[in-house]
C-alpha cells in the first residue's frame, strides 16, 4: 500500500484531527490526505525499503519511506512522546474563556443581526432619545458661537483630516516636540507649513482665534522659503530670512503644539493633575487618570510605569482619602505598559513576571478605597487581559473591595459576550467589578491587522453605526446587572449619552465618562443636572504624549467623529440623531462594502488563510497539532533508472535547533541522475507547453488549496528542517500559497488571449506568450518553501518544465511540496526533483545545453559563477534570473518615533534569527537620537527568547547549519576584538548540538568596515549628521548592492529625496524591511542584489516566457473587407 511522505498519523487523536478551532483550510481531511494516491500516475508516489529495492527502472519520482522502516533518530516515537514537549496547558489554562474567544470573527451580518433584539427601543424611548439629543447638541452649538478665546475645539473642526492642512497640523504635533535639534526640527515646519494651502481656510470659521491662527500660518509659509530657486537675488534675500526667522518660527510653533497638546494631557505629574482638577470637580466632575506611555519595549520602561503607577495610586489616595469607592479620583492601568512581552505566546512569563506587580498596585488602591480599571488594549490582547483580571478577582487579599475595573469596547464584536463572562465571573468571586464601556480605540489598526493575516474575519465591527447598536446593547447589559457592574459610560456622542439617560431613568448607580480636552462640551449640562461624569486624564510628559494624541486627533479630526460633527452648524440635527438600528437594516447589517473580509482584499484572488495565535484555543490546538507532527519523520531522493545507493549517499536531515536530532534521510542525486532529470523534463516540455493555460492555472489553484488543507504539517516540517519559529512557519506557508494563486491569475491575465497590438488596417498583429522550455530553479533554505514553490510555480505557470534543485539543508521540505505539486494535477516528468549539493549537480544542471534558463535565489558569488558556466555552455543563450543579497540599510532621522523604530528594527534585524535576504544589515542613526535609540534596542534585544523553535514563546530560532554559525562566530569576534560591540544577548540553557548565535549589536565608523553581507542575527550601527545625508546615501550605494533599504522620517521631503537617490529594489517607509506580500510588494534587488524582474510581481512571468508575434494579412485573400464595408 503506498504510503505519504508526510503520513497522517493513525493513533492522532480525533479532536486533533478534526477540531474546529483551527480554520477548515488548514485540516489535513482524511480525503484530501497527502497518502491519496487517487492522482497518482505510473508509480506510486512513497514505496518502502523492498519495493526501492526490486524496481529495475523507474521515472524520476520522490520517494519516501514510512516512518516504521528506516529510522536513525536519537529518539523513538515514545521517547519523543514522553519527553517535554513544549506548549503543553496552554489550552486548558484558557478553557474557562472559550465563550469569548470563539466570537472574535464572527461574521459581521449574523452578529448585527443577533443584537438588534438586544439593542432595539420602543417607540416612545426612541422619541425621548432622539429629544434628548437634539437640546443636547442645540446647547452646545449655542455656547461655543459665543465662545471666545483660545478655541480648539473650532481650529480642530475646521483642520479636520479630510484636508491636506488638518493632516500637517497633526504630523506637526506629533512629531515637532520630540525633535532634539533645530536642524530637522526646522525641516519638518517647511515641510508641513510651507506645503499646505493655508489660504484656502481664511474666514471659513466663525471663530475669531482660527481665523487669526490660519493668518499666522498663511504668514509663516510665506515667510520660510520651501525649496531651491536660481535666481541669486531672491536665494540672498532667501538665506537672510530663513537664518533670522528660523528661531522665531521655530519657538512660536513649538508652544503653538504645546498648546495642541495641552488640550489633550491633563498635567505633567500627579501632583499638578490633582491642583488643577479642583476646578472641575467643584462643578460636579470625578477624575481617573492615566499615566502616558504607550507599550514598554524593555524591562526598564516597564518599572518606570510601574513606579509611576504606584507612585500616583499614593498621591491620589491621600487626596481623597475622605472620599467614598464611586466619589473618589481613580486611576486607569495599561498592562502592555508593566511589561515588554505583554503577548499570549509570553503568558507564562507575564503571569510569572508581571502579575505580582499588578497584584501589588490593586491591593494599594484597595488600600486607599479607589478604582482601578485595566485599559482597554488590542483585540490580541483580550485573553491575557481577561487572565489577569480573573486573578485578580479571585485573590484573598483583595477581597471586599469593588474598584477593581475593566474597560470593554463595544466595537469588539465579542463585547456582550465579555460582559457576560464578567457577571459569571463577579458571581464567581463575589464582587461588583467597575466597568468602563467604550467604543473603541484602535479601529484602524485592527482592520490592518486582521487583513495582514489573513484571517476569517476582522474582531471588530466595519460601520460606525454597528458599533453604536453594540454599545447600545451592551448599555442594557450594564443596567440590568446592578449586582455584577458599577457601569461607567464613556462617550462622546450625545445620541450615546441620551440613550443611557433614558435607559437608566432615576437610577443614580452608573456615571458617564469623557476624555479631557474632549468632554466639556457636552458634559457640562449633563454634570449641572446632578449626573456625574467622570474625566479621563492622561498625566505625562510632552515626550510620551505623541502617540495619545494622534489617536485623539484621529478620533477628532475624522469626518464621522461626533465630537467634529458636533459643532459643525452645516450638519442637520436629523442627520446628527439618525437611528443607529434603522442604518444597519437599511444594509441588511452586513459589513462595510469598501472593508472586504481579509481572505477577499485582493479581490480576484483570495488571500492566503492565516492563522490567529493570539486566539487561546486556536493556538493550543495548533500546537497539540504541531507537537504530533513533528514526531514524525521523512525521507526523500530522486530516482535514476538504477535506484540502488551506496549508504554513503544517504544524509540525515537534522534539526538545527539540535542537530543530533534527525528529522528525516536523504539521497543527493549524481551527476547521472541530473543529466537524466534535464532529458525527462525536456521531454515532456512540447506537452506541458501545450496544455491550455486555463488548465496550468487552475492546477496552481489545486496546489494552494492542497497548501492550506496540509498548511500544520508542513509548518512542522518548516520550524523542524529549518529552525523557523511557529508563527515564521505560518508565514512561510501562507507566502508559498499566494505565489500559487497569484501567478495563476497571471496566467489568466496575459497568457490566455494574446495581446493585439495595433497596426495599419488591413492586417491583425497577434502577441503571444509561450513557453521556453527546461528551467533549472535553485532555492535558498532561508525560505524552503517559499522561494521554492515561487521559483517551480513561475516556471510552471509559464509554460516551462521544471527540474528543481533545492538547498541541500531543506530538501525534505521541497519534496513535500513536489509531491503536493503532483496531488495538484501537475504531470510527475513536467517538474523532476533533483536534492543535491550544489558542487555535485550544479555545474551539471547549469550548464547542460537543454536548459532555456535558471532561476537562481542565493549568494551574489554562486549567481557570478552561474553567468560564467551559461555563457560558456554550449547551445541557446539561456535565460538567468537571479535574486542575490544584499547589505541592507535604515536611515533613522530625528524626527522619527524612537519606539516604533526600535520595533521596527528588533524585526527587521533579527527576526529568523537574522536569515532573511531581506534583513537589515546596517543602521543609521542621526546622532542627537543615538544614544536614546541604542538604549532602547539593546533592552529591547535582552526581552527577546532565543531557543528551540518549536516552543511557542521562542523569537529566535537557530541559524541553519555549523558553516553559517562558525561564519557568524569568526565576524562577531573580529569585530568584538575591535573595540565594535555594542551589546550582546547571551544564551541560556541551550543544547550544544544547536547552531545558535547571539544577537549582536556593533557600532561602526563607516560602511567601509564591512566587507561581505552577514548573514545571520548581527546588526550594526553607524551614527550621522543630520546634514551629512548625501554621504550616508553615497555610502550605501557604495556597496553595490540594492535589494532592501528603510527610511524613518516624518519630513516628507526627506522622504521624497533620500527615496529618489537610493538604488534598491525594495525600499520601506516608516515600516520594517521585511516580510514582503506576494503581488503587494513585489520582491528582488538590482546591482549586485539581483538581476530583475521582482518576484510576485507582474512582470515576472513574461521573463520566463518567449514572445511570438503573428502578424496576418487580412487581405491577401481578396481585399480590404473591413475598410470597404465602412458606412
Amino acid at each position: 500500500m503506498a504510503m505519504s511522505l508526510l503520513r497522517s498519523n493513525p493513533k492522532q487523536p480525533q479532536s486533533i484531527r478534526t477540531n474546529s478551532m483551527l480554520p477548515n483550510q488548514i485540516r489535513a481531511k482524511n480525503k484530501t490526505t497527502w497518502a491519496n494516491d487517487a492522482k497518482k500516475t505510473n508509480k506510486d508516489l512513497i514505496l518502502n525499503q523492498k519495493e526501492i529495492e526490486t524496481i529495475t527502472e523507474l521515472n524520476n519520482d520522490i520517494i519516501g519511506y514510512p516512518n516504521d522502516s528506516i529510522v536513525a533518530s536519537n529518539s523513538t516515537s515514545k521517547d519523543l512522546i514522553e519527553s517535554e514537549v513544549p506548549n503543553q496547558g496552554l489550552t486548558s489554562e484558557f478553557e474557562f474563556l472559550n465563550k469569548v474567544s470563539q466570537h472574535k470573527h464572527d461574521a459581521e451580518q449574523s452578529t448585527v443581526t443577533s443584537l438588534l433584539e438586544k439593542a432595539k427601543m420602543t417607540k416612545a424611548q426612541w422619541q425621548e432619545i432622539k429629544q434628548h439629543a437634539c437640546d443636547l447638541v442645540t446647547n452646545i452649538r449655542k455656547d461655543n458661537s459665543s465662545k471666545k478665546g483660545i478655541d480648539l475645539d473650532a481650529l480642530m473642526a475646521e483642520y479636520d483630516l479630510s484636508n491636506n492642512e488638518g493632516i500637517a497640523l497633526m504630523c506637526l504635533a506629533e512629531a515637532l516636540l520630540r525633535i532634539p535639534d533645530d536642524y530637522t526640527a526646522d525641516k519638518l515646519i517647511k515641510d508641513k507649513i510651507c506645503g499646505a494651502d493655508w489660504a484656502k481656510h481664511l474666514d471659513t470659521s466663525e471663530s475669531i482665534f482660527v481665523n487669526a491662527a490660519t493668518w499666522s500660518l498663511v504668514l509663516t509659509g510665506k515667510v520660510l522659503p520651501y525649496g531651491e530657486t536660481d535666481d541669486p537675488h531672491k536665494r540672498a534675500w532667501s538665506n537672510f530670512v530663513n537664518r533670522s526667522s528660523e528661531t522665531v518660527v521655530r519657538t512660536a510653533i513649538r508652544t503653538a503644539m504645546q498648546m495642541f497638546g495641552s488640550k489633550f494631557v491633563m498635567e505633567e505629574n500627579i501632583p499638578a493633575a490633582l491642583k488643577r482638577a479642583k476646578e472641575n470637580e467643584a462643578k460636579g466632575f470625578r477624575y481617573s487618570y492615566d499615566m502616558l506611555g504607550e507599550a514598554a519595549t524593555n524591562a526598564a520602561d516597564a518599572e518606570t510605569y510601574y513606579q509611576s503607577y504606584l507612585s500616583a495610586i499614593h498621591n491620589i489616595g491621600k487626596s481623597y482619602k475622605d472620599k467614598d469607592l464611586e466619589e473618589s479620583a481613580g486611576i486607569s492601568i495599561k498592562l502592555s505598559a508593566l511589561h515588554p512581552r505583554y503577548e499570549l505566546q509570553q503568558y507564562k512569563r507575564v503571569m510569572k513576571e508581571m502579575l505580582p506587580k499588578v497584584l501589588e498596585l490593586a491591593r494599594q488602591a484597595k488600600h486607599y478605597d479607589m478604582n482601578l480599571t485595566i485599559d482597554a488594549e488590542e483585540a490580541d490582547r483580550l485573553e491575557l487581559s481577561l487572565m489577569i483580571l480573573n486573578e485578580l478577582a479571585h485573590h484573598d487579599d483583595l477581597k471586599g473591595w469593588d474598584g477593581l475595573g475593566l474597560a470593554v469596547q463595544a466595537y469588539h464584536k465579542r463585547a456582550p459576550h465579555i460582559l457576560q463572562h464578567l457577571i459569571d465571573l463577579a458571581k464567581d468571586s463575589n464582587r461588583r467589578f467597575m466597568i468602563r464601556l467604550v467604543k473603541g480605540a484602535y479601529w484602524d489598526s485592527e482592520i490592518k491587522h486582521a487583513q495582514e493575516l489573513g484571517l476569517a474575519g476582522y474582531p471588530v465591527y466595519t460601520r460606525k453605526a454597528h458599533t453604536d447598536i453594540s454599545y447600545m446593547a451592551c448599555t442594557k447589559i450594564l443596567l440590568e446587572h446592578p449586582e455584577a457592574f458599577y457601569a461607567q459610560f464613556a462617550t462622546h456622542n450625545a445620541l450615546s449619552l441620551a440613550t443611557v439617560l433614558v435607559l437608566a431613568g432615576d437610577r443614580k448607580d452608573y456615571e458617564f465618562q469623557c476624555l479631557h480636552g474632549m468632554g466639556d462640551i457636552l458634559y457640562k449640562d449633563v454634570v449641572e443636572q446632578g449626573k456625574p461624569c467622570r474625566i479621563y486624564a492622561p498625566v505625562g510628559s510632552y515626550k510620551h504624549l505623541l502617540a495619545y494624541l494622534v489617536r485623539r486627533l484621529l478620533e477628532n479630526g475624522a469626518n464621522s467623529s461626533f465630537v467634529n460633527q458636533i459643532v459643525n452648524a452645516d450638519i442637520s440635527l436629523d442627520d446628527l440623531t439618525t437611528d443607529p438600528i434603522a442604518v444597519a437594516k437599511h444594509h441588511d447589517c452586513q459589513q462595510h462594502s469598501k472593508i472586504p473580509n481579509p481572505r477577499n482584499i485582493y479581490g480576484d484572488r483570495a488571500n492566503a488563510t492565516g492563522i490567529d495565535l493570539s486566539n487561546p484555543q486556536v493556538l493550543g490546538t495548533l500546537l497539540d497539532e504541531l507537537n504530533i507532527f513533528s514526531q514524525e519523520q521523512s525521507h526523500a531522493m530522486s530516482i535514476p533508472s538504477k535506484p540502488a545507493r551506496p549508504e554513503s549517499h544517504r544524509l540525515s536531515s537534522t534539526n538545527p535547533a539540535n542537530h543530533n536530532e534527525v528529522i528525516g534521510h536523504l539521497y543527493h542525486s549524481t551527476h547521472d541522475d541530473a543529466t537524466a532529470a534535464i532529458g525527462v523534463a525536456a521531454a515532456a516540455f512540447p506537452s506541458w507547453e501545450a496544455t491550455p493555460p486555463i488548465e496550468r492555472a487552475q492546477k496552481l489553484d489545486r496546489m494552494a488549496d492542497l497548501l492550506e488543507e496540509n498548511m500544520v504539517r508542513l509548518m512542522a516540517l518548516v520550524v523542524k528542517e529549518s529552525g523557523k519559529s511557529v508563527e515564521n512557519s505560518v508565514g512561510e506557508v501562507r507566502e508559498a500559497i499566494d505565489f500559487c494563486r497569484y501567478y495563476a491569475n497571471q496566467v489568466r491575465e496575459d497568457f490566455v488571449h494574446p495581446k493585439i497590438l495595433p497596426g495599419p488596417t488591413g492586417e491583425v498583429n497577434k502577441l503571444h506568450l509561450r513557453g521556453r522550455g527546461v528551467f533549472v530553479c535553485i532555492s535558498p533554505w532561508n525560505f524552503p518553501l517559499a522561494i521554492f514553490l515561487g521559483e517551480v510555480t513561475a516556471a510552471l505557470a509559464a509554460g516551462n518544465t521544471v527540474v528543481a534543485k533545492p538547498a541541500e539543508q531543506t530538501s525534505l521540505i521541497a519534496a513535500a511540496a513536489v509531491e503536493l505539486l503532483y496531488q495538484a494535477g501537475i504531470p510527475r516528468n513536467v517538474v523532476q526533483f533533483v536534492p543535491g549539493s550544489g558542487a555535485s549537480v550544479g555545474e551539471t544542471l547549469t550548464s547542460d545545453p537543454r536548459i532555456a534558463g535558471v532561476i537562481f535565489t542565493g549568494s551574489t558569488k554562486t549567481a557570478k559563477a552561474i553567468q560564467n558556466v551559461q555563457a560558456n555552455k554550449k547551445g541557446a543563450i539561456t535565460k538567468l534570473i537571479a535574486e542575490t543579497g544584499g547589505q541592507n540599510a535604515m536611515i533613522v532621522d530625528s524626527s522619527a518615533l524612537p519606539e516604533q523604530v526600535v520595533t521596527d528594527v528588533i524585526n527587521s534585524a533579527f527576526d529568523s534569527a537574522g536569515q532573511r535576504c531581506s534583513a537589515l544589515r546596517v543602521l543609521y542613526l542621526q546622532e542627537e537620537i543615538a544614544d536614546e535609540v541604542i538604549d532602547m534596542l539593546t533592552g529591547a534585544m535582552d526581552e527577546l527568547k532565543v531557543g528551540d523553535p518549536m516552543a511557542i514563546d521562542t523569537d529566535i530560532g537557530p541559524v541553519i547549519d555549523q558553516n553559517a554559525k562558525d561564519m557568524l562566530t569568526k565576524h562577531i569576534d573580529k569585530l568584538t576584538k575591535a573595540d565594535k560591540l555594542l551589546h550582546q544577548v547571551k544564551l541560556n540553557n541551550l543544547p550544544e548540538a544547536g547552531t545558535f548565535v547571539p544577537l549582536t549589536l556593533f557600532e561602526l565608523e563607516s560602511m567601509d568596515d564591512l566587507q561581505d553581507e552577514v548573514f545571520g542575527p548581527v546588526l550594526h550601527i553607524i551614527r550621522f549628521k543630520a546634514k551629512e545625508m548625501d554621504h550616508v546615501i553615497d555610502e550605501i550605494n557604495g556597496t553595490g548592492y540594492g535589494l532592501t533599504f528603510g527610511i524613518h522620517s516624518r519630513i516628507q521631503e526627506t522622504i521624497d529625496y533620500v527615496t529618489q537617490r537610493i538604488r534598491a529594489g525594495n525600499l520601506y517607509v516608516n515600516r520594517n524591511t521585511v516580510g514582503a506580500i506576494v503581488g503587494v510588494q513585489p520582491f528582488g534587488g538590482e546591482g549586485l542584489s539581483g538581476s530583475g524582474p521582482k518576484a510576485g510581481g507582474p512582470f515576472y512571468l513574461h521573463s520566463l516566457a518567449t514572445e511570438r508575434v503573428i502578424s496576418v494579412d487580412t487581405t491577401a485573400s481578396g481585399g480590404n473587407a473591413s475598410l470597404m464595408t465602412l458606412e
